[in-house]
């Protein structure tokens, strides 16, 4: 993901704000893709793919997800709650961290911030 704004969002399938967030972030990957944008999300549950997989196809997910790990998750300073969102820009450098459901507003104004920055 070197050279993109990379939305990267900690969620789980039982995570109530985390269901809210999703089509949110399918909008984006679909808007925002073309300008060196990506989603990734990382997902939490302890099923694993077993819950994730009919959970994905059921929304129709257009982004990659992957199975996280307390590892995955320490590497980014531990997530405590969920959702945790981290916003990466174009230099692999976290711009800022959300802990819970943060306005649709305030992502799209901050992608757009990150996609200008030059």
């Amino acid at each position: 993901f070197k050279g993109k704004v990379v939305l990267l969002n900690f969620w789980a399938t039982w995570c109530g704000p985390c269901k809210i967030e999703i089509p949110w972030f399918m909008d984006f990957e679909q808007r925002f893709k073309d300008r060196g944008f990506a989603v990734v999300g990382v997902s939490m549950d302890d099923e694993g793919w077993e819950v994730v997989k009919p959970f994905l196809e059921r929304l129709k997910v257009n982004y990659r997800v992957v199975i996280g790990t307390e590892e995955v998750s320490q590497a980014y300073g531990g997530v405590e709650s969920l959702p945790t969102t981290l916003m990466i820009d174009r230099d692999g450098r976290i711009a800022s961290v959300h802990v819970g459901l943060v306005s649709r507003k305030d992502y799209e104004r901050e992608i757009q911030d990150l996609l200008d920055a030059r």
